[in-house]
């Protein structure tokens, strides 16, 4: 016992303190801080031979903490409301630009003489970007407005993907064929989890939390805001999807109390360490000899996401009316892969699709894009200031008409205020019916056999009884919700 804690007391010792003196070395520097904790990890890792003294295997556990935290801060920004205000743009650049590399990174890899599996896992890789590095350079460049609600929102798309993308790797790698009905289910599958924990969250968080806050005892409103999001994060875990998305939605949940400004200052120190823990783990990855081994397709895939990903994320925000400016900044920022493409490629060689040696690979490409990112963010507004000056004057006009021409698409007539928000509750009312309805045809598509023989081991019920039992059962919990929605839909 003694010896696991000086195991843990040694790491977390040197995690923090290397990454304090390199910190503030970045700081007086005037460099980004994300590249003072990757520099702290590559120097107490065990590739540079520096300061090998921290486990690996403790501080990663503790990094997972880091993501998870910052994903529920990040969630706290966002509502379910702002959530589905910029859902429809969100959906159609991320689709296009996660298509897009899917497409160049599986070429990338046969060039290499990767088969055809392999060469779709290093596709999924260089797909996919990192949440945790962007909330962390968008605070401390102070990043806000259109540009974060846009990138934002990119991301979590690319997130939801990712969780497909999982599943379809899962399948691949077993030797299995995934078929069109096959992926929809998974789609379905992830589509009721999303709306059971809605609404179970809309239902409980931000009753409890707002009866916490009149407790007026901060310590009470911190233990149980992050209790929260650990519950969110486990329960993502159990149902096979990332850690990462069930804490966003707990934080997303929290914000509909209105009490995430109070939870936001109580939660940001804790964040903060954690956070740190998290890029000093992924400096500890770092390995030289890996970059000097393969140093082609390192370079090569450094390039795809550095070049390919801002190419594919401009185009598709431009495409769905977006300026000039701001599609370059986005696209600029999208410029780096991370946790998504360790989770992947880590899949990838536990199943045995995957040499060790491509996550290796996958890791360095994320170190090198990790400590380019501060830096595309930092010169993106020029860069697209430049190039929308440059830009020859017809396709100026061609942008500007363009433009006008999407949003007056977007516009409706607004009804008169009254009605208006009679419609807004009318459609709120609808859309929980409807997310009901889903989860539970979904849960009894999914999990109904395995509650059938629950059913028949604990009860005298036949095999077949137990069956239409959990079939009469699930008609009774749809017959409200679509009278509900036939009556909603009358209204």
């Amino acid at each position: 016992m003694h010896e696991h804690t000086d195991i843990f007391l040694t790491s977390l010792a040197a995690v923090l303190c290397v990454a304090a003196v390199t910190t503030l070395l970045f700081q007086r520097l005037r460099l980004p801080i994300v590249l003072g904790y990757l520099l702290a990890g590559a120097i107490i890792g065990p590739h540079l031979g520096l300061l090998n003294v921290a486990d690996e295997g403790t501080v990663t556990t503790l990094s997972e903490l880091g993501v998870i935290l910052l994903m529920f801060f990040l969630g706290l920004e966002f509502s379910l409301g702002k959530l589905a205000r910029v859902g429809a743009r969100g959906i159609l650049i991320a689709v296009l630009e996660v298509g897009f590399l899917l497409w160049l990174g599986t070429a990338i890899g046969g060039a290499f003489g990767f088969s055809a599996v392999q060469s779709f896992f290093i596709g999924g890789i260089v797909a996919i970007g990192s949440t945790t590095i962007i909330a962390k350079v968008f605070e401390e460049q102070r990043i806000g407005g259109e540009l974060r609600g846009l990138v934002f929102a990119v991301l979590i798309v690319e997130d939801l993907l990712a969780v497909l993308l999982l599943a379809l790797y899962t399948t691949l790698g077993r030797g299995e064929e995934m078929t069109g009905w096959g992926l929809a289910q998974e789609g379905l599958r992830l589509v009721g989890f999303l709306a059971a924990l809605i609404i179970v969250g809309l239902l409980v968080v931000p009753r409890l939390m707002s009866a916490v806050v009149k407790v007026n005892r901060p310590e009470t409103t911190l233990v149980t805001s992050i209790g929260i999001c650990f519950a969110a994060a486990l329960a993502a875990q159990h149902f096979g999807y990332s850690v990462a998305l069930g804490a966003f939605l707990a934080g997303s949940l929290v914000a509909e109390s209105g009490e995430e400004h109070r939870v936001e200052s109580l939660v940001r120190p804790v964040r903060d360490v954690f956070a740190a823990v998290f890029f000093v783990a992924v400096g500890m990855t770092i390995d030289p000899a890996i970059l000097v081994r393969y140093w082609e397709l390192v370079l090569a895939l450094t390039l795809v996401v550095m070049l390919g990903k801002p190419l594919a994320v401009a185009l598709g925000a431009f495409a769905t009316g977006v300026g000039v400016r701001t599609s370059i900044r986005t696209g600029m920022t999208l410029s780096q892969i991370g946790e998504f493409s360790f989770i992947i490629a880590g899949l990838g060689v536990a199943l045995g699709s995957l040499e060790p040696k491509v996550y290796s690979i996958a890791v360095s490409v994320a170190a090198v894009t990790a400590f380019t990112t501060p830096y595309m963010v930092r010169f993106a507004n020029p860069i697209a200031a430049w190039v929308d000056a440059k830009l020859p004057r017809p396709l100026q006009t061609f942008a500007a008409l363009w433009g006008s021409w999407i949003e007056q698409l977007g516009q409706r007539r607004e009804p008169d205020a009254a009605r208006r928000s009679g419609l807004q509750r009318l459609g709120v009312l609808l859309l929980v019916d409807c997310l009901l309805l889903w989860a539970v045809v979904i849960g009894a598509a999914l999990g109904g056999e395995e509650l059938s023989v629950w059913l028949e081991a604990r009860t005298p019920l036949a095999a077949e009884a137990a069956y239409w039992g959990v079939l009469f059962g699930s008609a009774l919990l749809l017959a409200p919700l679509l009278l509900g929605i036939f009556r909603l839909s009358r209204a």
